[in-house]
């Protein structure tokens, strides 16, 4: 087995700033969670290839993995009235998701206790549940209702008939379901997550938009496009025609070898992207703290703005963004961190959920298996605005479903980040079909840069091999 490096002291890897270094000397503090820090013993060995394509391990992730984990279903913005629900598939299961008549959610296997036909497709509002095919009907509380020709049926304790619940529980404004009737609680499973989190009130705010893709690819390389750095500055960074990184774009964002990774095992991982400083690749070639901000704002002309005497970079990035988002979405920003307001940091929860907590970047991705394929995943981005100071918000988006061949870029909600994406897009086929070619039958992952998909396969061998 290989052996395993010194993980736990950030600075013994790569370049500095980092989080403990840089926090403190922000004019607005973060919230304390961003400044808690942690790491693990992680191995340096090879992954096998067959990971990412046999069926036999695709059906062992099937029965350990997305049968036994709490697995992001829905925003409870998407269901506020009785009978609205959303449907959640996962290869083989379906659930329902939907609010009762006293207003409370709850989750209920998909299938009717007949013949097994699906009750729900999609996201809707129903007064009750009728099967398509014979006219079974559950209400929201999920009772039998009514069975036509019930006379037919007297082997059966109809009276008592009850469409299965699936367990369910909330944090900050999310649906979660877990399909194993013993499994542990969610508060369990978050781990630090709310400790981190909460001060963010993610609750507060709503599915502003709403975009989905099946790629063809396994669901994890997918998840991985976006859960490490090391390809940033390759994939995304602008460059000259001699293959250098060009200032543009990279001056004012340290997304390279310098993002910082914590994990904390077996279900919290951590991607902290520090903005407002110059990358690592070209901070010889920025002229001071303006310099940072004129890269910042090279391509936002009108935006560009002049520094004040001792005034960072960083701050007054910060504060034209509370002013920018403040009036845009009706919101009072003044107290919020610097961090919130230039940083881009993401959580990813084991297996397939990751949330992006500043208002900067309020992402959520969410992945999955296309059915019972594991060459071809869904990969879904959502954004949560923040509602306004009064307590307004539009309605929830409904998801927009790109076609294979249509760009991120077409989505013209998702702003900038629709081109960044269809950067990211098409190594996910080239690297589904170079594992399969792969000779070496395996890969080979970085120590540091790339420590955050261990930390995924490694909680993932622990679920097949029934440890968790």
């Amino acid at each position: 087995m290989a052996t395993k490096p010194d993980t736990h002291n950030h600075a013994n890897r790569v370049p500095k700033p980092w989080v403990e270094d840089l926090y403190p000397q922000d004019t607005n503090p973060p919230p304390q969670g961003l400044l808690r820090t942690s790491s693990a013993d992680l191995d340096t060995a090879d992954l096998s290839a067959e990971r990412y394509y046999a069926y036999d391990f695709h059906r062992l992730e099937v029965e350990h993995v997305w049968k036994k984990t709490w697995q992001m279903a829905c925003r409870v913005e998407e269901i506020p009235e009785a009978g609205d629900y959303v449907v959640y598939d996962i290869v083989d299961d379906s659930v329902i998701v939907v609010r009762q008549a006293d207003g409370d959610i709850v989750a209920y296997t998909n299938s009717c206790l007949h013949r097994g036909t699906t009750l729900a497709e999609g996201v809707g509002n129903k007064k009750n549940f009728r099967c398509p095919y014979h006219g079974w009907t559950f209400g929201l509380d999920g009772a039998l209702t009514y069975v036509p020709g019930a006379w037919d049926f007297a082997h059966m304790d109809l009276e008592n008939t009850q469409l299965p619940k699936v367990q369910i529980d909330f944090w900050a404004g999310f649906v979660f379901v877990n399909l194993d009737k013993d499994c542990t609680s969610l508060t369990e499973y978050l781990g630090v997550l709310p400790d981190h989190l909460d001060d963010f009130h993610i609750e507060n705010r709503y599915k502003a938009i709403h975009v989905s893709q099946v790629v063809p690819c396994n669901w994890k390389i997918a998840q991985e496009a976006f859960i490490e750095g090391y390809h940033v500055a390759e994939t995304h960074f602008d460059k000259d025609a001699d293959g250098n990184i060009a200032p543009v774009g990279a001056a004012a964002s340290n997304y390279d070898t310098s993002i910082q990774n914590d994990y904390w095992q077996p279900h919290i991982s951590r991607m902290t992207m520090l903005s407002g400083i110059p990358s690592g690749y070209i901070a010889d070639q920025i002229d001071g703290e303006q310099g940072v901000v004129d890269a910042y704002f090279a391509r936002k002309p009108g935006d560009r703005i002049q520094l004040k005497e001792g005034q960072t970079a960083r701050s007054a990035i910060a504060d034209h963004n509370r002013a920018v988002w403040g009036a845009n979405h009706n919101v009072d920003f003044s107290a919020y961190s610097d961090a919130e307001m230039v940083d881009q940091i993401e959580y990813t929860v084991f297996p397939n959920f990751t949330v992006w907590p500043t208002i900067v970047a309020p992402l959520v991705y969410r992945f999955r298996p296309d059915g019972d394929d594991p060459t071809r995943s869904l990969f879904e981005v959502w954004m949560l605005f923040p509602i306004a100071d009064d307590g307004t918000y539009p309605e929830p988006a409904e998801e927009h479903r790109l076609g294979p061949d249509d760009a991120w870029a077409s989505v013209p909600e998702l702003g900038s980040y629709g081109p960044v994406i269809d950067q990211d897009i098409p190594n996910m086929p080239r690297i589904q079909k170079g594992v399969r070619a792969s000779t070496k039958r395996a890969v080979s992952l970085g120590s540091y840069q790339e420590s955050r998909i261990r930390a995924l396969h490694e909680t993932l061998d622990r679920y097949i091999a029934g440890e968790m």
